[in-house]
C-alpha cells in the first residue's frame, strides 16, 4: 500500500474541511448506473423517446441533431418513378426503411394515387429490410413476402442473388444521399451488375441542420474530453458529422478522440459502417432498437471507466463528473481540470505550474491551482484524497502496492 513519504503534509490544507464535510452537490447511482455519464444524441427522430431512456438511467444528455431529413412529397422525380410503377409494377421491390415507405405511400396519397400504388405493388414481390420497413409495408395493406432475420442490406442483396436477377426490373427504395463519408453498400450498383433492371425510388433525403452550432458544438465536446459517449441511430447522421469535422478542419481530432476517449455506439452494423470505414471501433446492441442500445450504454460505459482506488475511496473520473463511492460530485470546470491533470498519472507529482496550463483560461498566478484545489478538496468531500507535496505540487493520494510512485 502506497504510503506518504516524508515530503507529503499530513494536513493537506489546513483550511479545507475534514472527511465528514458533505459536498456541495452529490447523487447516488446505486439505481441510475449512468449518473455521471455525459451522452451525446445525434438522432433526428424519436430523439425525445431516447433521451427520456438515458435520463432515466442517470445521464446527462447533448443533444446536436446531426440531419434533417426532407420528404420529397412535391419531388417530381419520385412522381415520375411512383407514376412508371402503377403502370408498369417491377418485378421485386425492396422497402428499406420504414419511414419512407410510409412516406412513399403518404406522397402517393396528396396526388391521389395510393390506391392505385398499393394495387400495382400487389403484383410485385415485396421485401422489407427490417421491421419497421415491414410495418409499414403492412399498415399500406401489403404483405411483404421476406424480410432478413438481422435486417441488413447485405442480407437482402444475398437473398436476391441466390436467385436469378437477370433481367428482372427490382425497384429500390433509397434512404438518403450518399456521400465519400457513408459507404453504405450500393443495392442499386450490385444489382445492376448482377444484370437487373434497377428502378431507383428516391423517398426521402437528407441534408445537414440548418442551424450546425449544436453539432459543432458536440464535436468540440468529444474533442475536449467533455462527453463519454456518442450515439448513432443512422448512417446519414455518422456521414453528416464526420462531413462537418472535415469542413471544420477537426475530422482527424474527432477520429482520434472516439478511437480513444469517446465511445462510439450505434444502433446497428449498417449505422456503423461509416466508422469502420474509417478504423474506428463501436459497440453495438444485437438488436437494433433505441431500447436494446440504451440497455447497452446502460451496461457498458460502467464496465469501460476506470476506477481509482484513492485514500480508500472508488474514484470514477468521467467527462464531466466524478464519481466518489458510488456518488456523482458535482466539480467546477477548474476543479474538473485539476482532478483530469492529476489522473493522467496516478499517484506521481504534478507541479502547480503543470496543474495552472489546465486551469480553463490558464494565467501566470499559481494561486489560481491553491484555490482551486481548496474547493476540488471539499467536493470530493475527503481532502486526503489530494496531497500537497511540499515545493513540488499535488498527488492523487492512490492506494498503490509496492510501486514508488513519486
Amino acid at each position: 500500500m502506497l504510503t506518504s513519504g516524508p515530503d507529503v503534509t499530513a494536513d493537506p490544507d489546513p483550511s479545507t474541511p475534514g472527511p465528514s464535510t458533505p459536498a456541495a452537490s452529490a447523487t447516488t447511482v446505486a439505481e441510475r448506473p449512468l449518473a455521471g455519464f455525459t451522452i451525446g444524441i445525434t438522432a433526428a427522430r424519436r430523439a425525445d423517446e431516447f433521451e427520456a431512456l438515458l435520463v432515466r438511467r442517470g445521464a446527462e444528455v447533448m443533444h446536436a441533431p446531426a440531419i434533417r431529413i426532407i420528404p420529397l412529397a412535391d419531388d417530381a422525380e419520385l412522381q415520375r418513378v411512383t407514376a412508371e410503377i402503377v403502370a408498369d409494377p417491377p418485378d421485386v421491390v425492396i422497402a428499406t426503411t420504414g419511414i419512407g415507405f410510409r412516406g412513399w405511400m403518404e406522397a402517393a396519397d396528396g396526388w391521389g394515387i395510393a390506391e392505385d400504388l398499393v394495387e400495382s405493388l400487389t403484383r410485385s414481390t415485396v421485401l422489407a429490410r427490417g421491421p419497421k420497413a415491414k410495418g409499414s409495408i403492412r399498415a399500406a395493406g401489403l404483405r411483404e413476402e421476406w424480410s432478413p432475420p438481422n435486417e441488413s442490406s447485405s442480407e437482402v442483396l444475398d437473398h436476391l442473388l441466390a436467385g436469378d436477377v437477370e433481367g428482372k426490373r427490382i425497384g429500390v427504395q433509397l434512404h438518403g444521399a450518399t456521400t465519400e463519408w457513408e459507404p453504405l453498400p450500393d443495392l442499386c450498383e450490385v444489382l445492376r451488375e448482377a444484370g437487373a433492371v434497377v428502378v431507383p425510388i428516391p423517398v426521402y433525403r437528407w441534408t445537414p441542420p440548418a442551424d450546425t452550432g449544436p453539432m459543432d458544438q458536440m464535436i468540440a465536446a468529444a474533442i475536449g474530453c467533455g462527453i463519454d459517449a456518442i450515439t448513432f441511430t443512422s448512417a446519414p447522421a455518422v456521414a453528416s458529422m464526420l462531413g462537418r469535422a472535415h469542413d471544420t478542419g477537426l475530422l482527424e481530432p474527432l477520429l482520434h478522440a472516439l478511437r480513444t476517449s469517446v465511445v462510439p455506439m450505434c444502433v446497428g452494423a449498417v449505422t456503423a459502417g461509416p466508422l469502420h470505414a474509417l478504423q474506428v471501433p463501436t459497440v453495438q446492441p444485437n438488436r437494433f432498437r433505441l431500447g436494446a442500445l440504451a440497455r447497452l450504454i446502460a451496461d457498458e460505459l460502467p464496465r469501460r471507466a476506470t476506477v481509482l482506488r484513492v485514500a480508500g475511496h472508488d474514484v470514477t473520473i468521467l467527462s464531466r463528473s466524478v464519481v466518489v463511492d458510488g456518488e456523482v460530485r458535482t466539480l467546477t470546470a477548474a476543479g474538473l481540470a485539476l482532478l483530469k491533470g492529476l489522473s493522467r498519472t496516478p499517484g506521481r507529482v504534478v507541479s502547480r505550474q503543470a496543474l495552472l496550463a489546465e486551469l480553463p483560461g490558464g494565467g501566470d498566478d499559481t494561486h489560481a491551482v491553491e484555490t482551486a484545489m481548496a474547493r476540488l478538496r471539499t467536493a470530493l468531500g475527503d481532502p486526503k484524497m489530494v496531497q500537497t507535496v511540499v515545493k513540488r505540487g499535488y498527488r492523487l493520494s492512490v492506494d498503490l502496492e509496492d510501486e514508488d510512485v513519486r
